[in-house]
């Protein structure tokens, strides 16, 4: 498949996005933007929002973790359905009982002025690095297999991804994305499904011979109990996608937006039951295709040298049929946008709501939301371009890894809200707040000098953990109010 017929192939498919666009965003106020004047039927809401929480790093990265961590992910993703149970039924009454636009308003409403702005802020720093790292991703593998050939640069190549997001979103936002992440989402898991049958055919192997290879290769172990000092082991694995789910979902804008924008607290409820358990099994069928991905490429002698390049380089250069790298190709983009266009809109309202207070403000509050999306843009680009010089890994680890310091801050500030009934000093908050983190870095770092101890994703609960202890100190310092006699 030439660069140009892949290039054709991709606008063909934003000109479709930016057709659902016109249709769905005829009202351009900041309502329909950030909650999609909450008509969004909930069963639509939780087919795209498998999309929005796989993106493009599970479509790259997960089949490619095969290699070191077998079906060992699998442990993980069943913890996520702990942590989605917690955000049904605990944290969305919340947000539904206070009405909220912005879910970090409740964070005001319960510590004050400066706790809120902390954990506005840390959403707005966890997904910038997020939804760079999950644009960097899509168009680092864009110009391996298109831009490379026609000697563009790779900055040139992420100023049209994000262009092509900024051309379909800016209008509607949130009402938009409902509608354009289902779509993204049927093409995804058509992607990897039709991929997975036409490598079967290349190997002919019929259905069952196939679960068989799968089950009977060095990749399938899924269950680790042996050592607790492992990251891989089931329980520190299980707990960390439960924790991992509950801030990068229930506590993240981006996600609860969509979730927000239906009808009420019951369909937003089954939106989220009904997501989790096909969630589930997605990710098994994404890690079943790294286990085949990696088969095929041992039995041609190809080599990977990096996870991350193994759907890329085994769609577009392993001897398979032009129409494995039209799938891989519609796929990826499918998966990437999915997640990233929701992650500008999601921005955009954090820093609508939280910090301009738009939600109050009327007079040219639509220009101010356009200019605000627009410098969200430019700031991804921004970020894409430098994470390009640091890249020597797997994505999907990186990932998680920052948003154990990112996110630890979130958890600690709703736990202590939503477990105790105490007051915090406010304006020692922002100070907890970045002292957590930074204390999770250096334990980290020393960690198996120290403890002989190596920290995986659970450092996540880590830093909750001491956020929680530091805002349990905070309340020792709070100026108790003078007696009159």
């Amino acid at each position: 498949m030439t660069p140009i017929q892949v290039i054709a192939v991709i606008l063909s498919y934003f000109l479709l996005l930016i057709g659902i666009s016109f249709l769905t965003g005829r009202k351009e106020d900041n309502n329909t933007f950030f909650l999609g004047e909450k008509k969004s039927p909930w069963y639509i809401v939780a087919f795209g929002m498998i999309g929005a929480s796989l993106s493009g790093v599970t479509f790259i990265s997960v089949p490619g973790w095969v290699a070191t961590s077998q079906f060992g992910y699998m442990q993980m993703v069943l913890g996520y359905l702990l942590g989605y149970f917690v955000i049904a039924t605990v944290l969305m009454p919340l947000y539904y009982r206070l009405n909220l636009t912005s879910i970090y308003e409740y964070l005001e409403q319960r510590f004050g002025y400066w706790s809120y702005k902390t954990g506005a802020s840390f959403f707005l720093l966890s997904r910038t690095i997020g939804a760079a790292f999950r644009l960097f991703l899509v168009a680092k593998v864009l110009q391996l297999t298109i831009f490379n050939a026609l000697g563009i640069p790779f900055q040139i190549t992420v100023v049209v991804t994000i262009l092509l997001i900024w051309l379909y979103t800016f209008r509607s936002g949130i009402k938009t994305i409902i509608w354009t992440d289902t779509l993204q989402t049927a093409f995804m898991l058509v992607s990897v499904f039709i991929t997975i049958f036409l490598i079967k055919e290349e190997m002919g192997l019929n259905f069952y011979e196939l679960i068989e290879t799968i089950k009977s290769s060095e990749y399938s172990k899924m269950f680790f109990f042996d050592d607790l000092s492992n990251t891989n082991h089931f329980v520190r694995q299980f707990f960390s996608g439960a924790f991992i789910a509950l801030v990068m979902t229930g506590l993240d804008q981006d996600m609860m937006q969509k979730n927000l924008s239906c009808k009420n607290l019951k369909e937003a409820q089954l939106n989220m039951f009904s997501f989790s358990f096909v969630l589930v099994l997605v990710n098994m069928v994404f890690l079943s295709l790294g286990a085949l991905l990696y088969i095929y490429a041992n039995q041609i002698g190809f080599e990977i040298s990096k996870g991350d390049d193994l759907f890329p380089l085994i769609a577009t250069q392993g001897n398979l049929s032009i129409a494995v790298a039209l799938f891989f190709i519609l796929g990826l983009v499918a998966a990437a946008y999915s997640s990233a266009d929701s992650a500008l809109t999601s921005l955009t309202t954090s820093f609508c709501i939280d910090f301009l207070k738009l939600k109050k403000q009327k007079e040219n509050s639509t220009f101010i939301r356009k200019i605000v999306h627009l410098s969200f843009s430019l700031l991804l680009i921004i970020e894409i371009i430098v994470f390009n010089h640091f890249d020597n890994g797997t994505i999907i680890e990186a990932l998680f890894k920052a948003a154990g310091y990112t996110y630890g801050p979130l958890l600690g500030l709703y736990s202590f809200g939503l477990l105790t009934k105490n007051k915090v000093n406010d304006k020692l908050v922002p100070i907890v707040c970045l002292l957590s983190p930074i204390i999770c870095f250096i334990l980290n770092f020393k960690s198996l000098e120290w403890f002989g101890f190596t920290f995986g994703f659970e450092i996540l609960i880590v830093n909750g953990v001491l956020t929680f202890i530091g805002l349990l100190v905070s309340t020792f310092f709070i100026k108790k109010p003078k007696q009159t006699v």
